[in-house]
C-alpha cells in the first residue's frame, strides 16, 4: 500500500492535517447556544438604542436583567423547537437559513407577548420589526460562518466502530447520513480473521477487498481488538464507538480504557445514535437489561412527578377554558357536517397498562369501524370535512384536556395506543411495555417528529421516539414539545 498515493476512502483520512481539533457534540451545541444568547442580547441593545435614538446602553443590562433573562429563554426555547442545534440543521446552510428566520420570528413573538417584564411596546412599527430583524440577520450571519467551518474534516470525528453485526452497520449508515457531519467513519473493528483485511458493506455484507463489498457504501475492516491502538494512531482516530451485540469482556475493556486514557472518546453505539437522531435504538437493544433500566431516570423523581402535574393543571384549565369558548362553534360544524355525536369516547392504555376511556371530537362518519379496530391512514375516507380540519389543528383532542385535568392523561407524553394495536406491537418488540412507564399524553416527542402511525412498522419506530422522551423527559424538554405542537397545529399538520 503506498503511501504517495491514497486509494481507499480510509487512506484518504489518513492523510489527514497535523492539527486535528474536533468538538464534541455537546462542545459544539455548547458554542452555539453561548454565541446566539451573545448575539440575541446584542440585538436587544440595539434594538432599544433605535427605540431611544440613542447609542449602545451597555448598563440596561443591569438596570433591567430580567428583559435580556426572558429574551434568552424565549430564544433558547424557539431555536430548539426549531431545531437549530440539532446537528443536521445547524451544520448544513440550506437547513439552518430558514430554521433560524423561524426561531427568530418565534421568540419575537413570545418576547412581545409577554407583558410588563419585557420592554413597553414602542409606537413605532420599525422599532417593534428591528428586534426581529437584527436577531435575525446578526445570527444567521454567524451561523454561516458556523455551517461552513465546523464541519471541514480538521474539524471532524474521525470515528473507529469496534464490531461488525447489524448495529455497527447502523451507526455508520446515521453518521452517513448527517451528510457533511460532526462524525465521519473510518472502517470497522472485529476479532474474525476471516473479515479482517476485507470491507464491510454499510448494509451488512461481507465482501473481499477486490469486490469492494456487496453494498454501494463500504468501508474496510482494519483488524481485531489487538489492533485498535495502531489502527488508531496510523488514522488518526479521534472516537471509538462500540457497537458489539454482547458485553464488553475483561481484555477489551482494559483496551478501551487505554484509549480513554490516550484522550480517545469511547462512546456507546446507543448513546451516539440517540444524540444524532433523537431516538432509542430499540431494535439493538432488545436483549440488554442495562437499556431497559436506563429510561428509569427523572420520571421516577418525586418532584418531577409533582411538578409535572402542577404544570399538567395549569396548562388543561386553561385549555378547557378556551375549549368552553369554542365548543358551541365546533359541535355544529360537526352536526352539520355529519349528524350524529359530537363527542366519543374510546378505550385506550394508559401508565402501567392501565385502561381508561379517551375522550375526542368524533371527526369520522359513525359507526366508522363496526366494531373492528382499523388504523387511520392518510386521506383516509371515513374522516369527514370538518373532522379532517380538527384534525389538521389538533382540535379534535382539546377534549382531553378533561383526561389531564382527570389524572389519566398528561399535557406531554407518549400517544396513547389501543389495546388492540398495544398487544400486536408488544408482540414485536419486548421493550414496548416500558412506554407505559409515565402517563400518555396529548402532545408527545413522537408525533411531533414523526407524526400519526398507521402501521405496526410505524408503531415501533414511534416507540423509539416515545422511549426517548421517558429517559430525557424534562419541563424544558415539554415546553419545546408543547411549542413543536403549536407549530404543527397551526401549519395544519395533523392527521
Amino acid at each position: 500500500m503506498s503511501d504517495a498515493v491514497p486509494s481507499t476512502y480510509a487512506e484518504k483520512l489518513r492523510f489527514g492535517w497535523s492539527l486535528h481539533a474536533p468538538l464534541r457534540l455537546a462542545e459544539r451545541r455548547f458554542l452555539l447556544i453561548c454565541v446566539d444568547l451573545l448575539i440575541a442580547n446584542g440585538a436587544l441593545l440595539a434594538a432599544m438604542a433605535l427605540r431611544y435614538s440613542r447609542g449602545l446602553d451597555v448598563s440596561l443590562i443591569l438596570e433591567h436583567p430580567l428583559w435580556f433573562a426572558i429574551l434568552s429563554a424565549s430564544w433558547l426555547l424557539a431555536a430548539s423547537a426549531s431545531d437549530t442545534y440539532h446537528p443536521r440543521v445547524a451544520e448544513h446552510l440550506q437547513a439552518v437559513v430558514p430554521a433560524v428566520v423561524k426561531a427568530g420570528a418565534q421568540t419575537t413573538l413570545i418576547y412581545l407577548l409577554i407583558p410588563f417584564l419585557t420592554p413597553a411596546l414602542p409606537s413605532s412599527r420599525l422599532a417593534l420589526a428591528s428586534l426581529f430583524l437584527v436577531i435575525t440577520a446578526a445570527i444567521l450571519a454567524w451561523r454561516s460562518v458556523y455551517a461552513i467551518v465546523l464541519p471541514q474534516p480538521i474539524l471532524q470525528h474521525r470515528v473507529l466502530v469496534v464490531g461488525t453485526g447489524s448495529a455497527a452497520s447502523m451507526i455508520v449508515r446515521t453518521l452517513l447520513d448527517q451528510e457533511r457531519g460532526s462524525y465521519q467513519p473510518v472502517g470497522f473493528i472485529d476479532d474474525e480473521p476471516m473479515f479482517q483485511g476485507g470491507v464491510l458493506g454499510v448494509g451488512g455484507s461481507v465482501g473481499s477487498e477486490a469486490t469492494g463489498g456487496r453494498g454501494s457504501l463500504s468501508f474496510p475492516v482494519l483488524g481485531g481488538r489487538h489492533q485498535i491502538l495502531a489502527v488508531i494512531t496510523r488514522y488518526r482516530v479521534t472516537t471509538l464507538v462500540v457497537a458489539l451485540s454482547h458485553r464488553v469482556d475483561p481484555e477489551l475493556l482494559q483496551t478501551l480504557m487505554t484509549c480513554v486514557e490516550k484522550g480517545i472518546d469511547v462512546i456507546p453505539m446507543s448513546v451516539l445514535y440517540e444524540q444524532l437522531t433523537g431516538r432509542v435504538p430499540v431494535p439493538y437493544l432488545a436483549a440488554s437489561l442495562d437499556a431497559t433500566l436506563a429510561v428509569q431516570q427523572l420520571g421516577m423523581s418525586v418532584w418531577w412527578r409533582f411538578v409535572k402535574r402542577l404544570m399538567d393543571v395549569a396548562l388543561s384549565g386553561f385549555g378547557l377554558l378556551c375549549l368552553g369558548a369554542i365548543f358551541p362553534a365546533i359541535a355544529l360544524a360537526i352536526y352539520l357536517d355529519s349528524p350524529g355525536p359530537i363527542l366519543y369516547s374510546q378505550q385506550r392504555v394508559g401508565k402501567g397498562g392501565r385502561m381508561f376511556s379517551i375522550f375526542k371530537f368524533r371527526t369520522m362518519v359513525p359507526n366508522a369501524e363496526n366494531g373492528i379496530a382499523v388504523w387511520t391512514q392518510e386521506d383516509d375516507p371515513r374522516v369527514t370535512r370538518v373532522g379532517r380540519l380538527l384534525r389538521g389543528m389538533h382540535l379534535d383532542e382539546w377534549p382531553q384536556f378533561l383526561n389531564i385535568l382527570k389524572g389519566e392523561m398528561s399535557a406531554v407524553g407518549p400517544r396513547p395506543e389501543r389495546p388492540e394495536f398495544v398487544a400486536m406491537i408488544a408482540a414485536k418488540s419486548p421493550l414496548y411495555p416500558l412506554r407505559h412507564m409515565v402517563k400518555p399524553g396529548m402532545a408527545g416527542w413522537a408525533l411531533v417528529k414523526q407524526g400519526y402511525a398507521a402501521t405496526v412498522e410505524d408503531s415501533l419506530i414511534r416507540l423509539q421516539y416515545d422511549l426517548y422522551y421517558v429517559k430525557h423527559q424534562s419541563p424544558w424538554f415539554d415546553l419545546v414539545i408543547l411549542l413543536k405542537t403549536l407549530e404543527d397545529a397551526l401549519s395544519f399538520r395533523g392527521r
